[in-house]
């Protein structure tokens, strides 16, 4: 367990984002902080609403196809998860996986990335887990696993890469593909373009759970950083922008007001917004686009029968320049 990093130095990153993203214009918080222990529960609850259609499309696709992606991954494999959270859907690809060798699901919220890895191996006790307490989006090593892999393979669920910009989205994909190395895969979960008012019901349930998760970094702000922010007196707001493709999600000021963060002070005034996070909607041709630039190949994609959600298979820089982007389950 040497891979996991202080608590101590965790918050002093948070506080740095959080006091630089205040003191910029706009204004602007990383979305990665949302997710401390109660960030990653809401968000499991946030899964199961009938209105965030990603879930329930995605393990639609992962139920009805992962003998394939199995089979396009190839045997002994290494399978890297970036942002594990509670693994369902990765379940049903561990059942499929050919003699794989070890999984590593790397997340940042340690808690809750600890106890899902305890489950795991208990559900799977031919593979070893190795969990790993980690930003995706910075630097780490991997653990050494007991038996050697014949590669290394990312999967990267849910829609996340959508909460980067596409210029950082490239970027990241990069960093994959230097964690795989040439040859090595990635599965990858990608939200489809589709009417506006499906996208946006996603982001503002009736019952007010993605509010709370949203409302969550404020009082994750007061709790870690000494804050003095009255998470009433901001509200949440997404709306789904379609000349760039993207839900907008924010905490807006409902008041002029000073919130305190430590020693430091913010002045808001009433309709002032802080950026939470982006969400961005791809077609199966621009996130094709998108991947090449980082050096992946398209081997393939799978979606639901409504053709809300994508699952893509991607190949870092291939020997053979042989490509199929063929889609399955139109």
């Amino acid at each position: 367990m040497n891979q996991i990093a202080p608590i101590r130095e965790i918050n002093r990153a948070f506080e740095a984002a959080v006091v630089t993203g205040l003191t910029r214009r706009p204004r602007a918080v990383p979305c990665k902080y949302l997710y401390d222990r109660r960030g990653s529960r809401l968000f499991d609850d946030i899964c199961a609403l009938a209105e965030y259609y990603p879930t329930r499309a995605e393990l639609e696709i992962m139920q009805r196809y992962s003998a394939e992606m199995a089979s396009q991954i190839g045997p002994r494999v290494m399978l890297v998860e970036f942002g594990s959270g509670s693994s369902v859907k990765t379940r049903v690809l561990l059942g499929a996986l050919i003699d794989p060798v070890a999984y590593v699901p790397l997340d940042i919220s340690r808690e809750h990335l600890l106890r899902t890895a305890a489950e795991l191996e208990k559900e799977f006790p031919h593979i070893e887990i190795l969990p790993l307490v980690a930003d995706f989006t910075g630097e780490f090593t991997l653990p050494r696993s007991r038996r050697a892999a014949d590669h290394c393979a990312v999967y990267f669920p849910g829609s996340t890469i959508g909460n980067l910009t596409p210029d950082r989205a490239v970027e990241l994909l990069q960093r994959i593909g230097t964690t795989v190395g040439v040859d090595g895969g990635l599965l990858i979960g990608v939200d489809l373009q589709k009417d506006a008012g499906t996208i946006e019901a996603a982001y503002n349930d009736s019952e007010g759970v993605t509010a709370e998760f949203n409302k969550n970094l404020l009082w994750r702000i007061n709790r870690e950083l000494d804050g003095t922010i009255d998470p009433d007196s901001f509200s949440h707001r997404a709306i789904y922008n379609e000349e760039k493709g993207r839900v907008e999600i924010s905490l807006v000021s409902d008041r002029d007001q000073t919130v305190s963060v430590g020693p430091r002070s913010f002045d808001f005034i009433e309709g002032e917004s802080i950026l939470t996070e982006y969400s961005h909607k791809y077609t199966v041709e621009g996130f094709s686009d998108l991947a090449r630039k980082a050096g992946f190949t398209p081997r393939r994609f799978w979606s639901d029968a409504s053709r809300l959600f994508a699952v893509a298979h991607l190949v870092h820089m291939p020997r053979t320049d042989c490509e199929n982007t063929g889609e399955t389950g139109r």
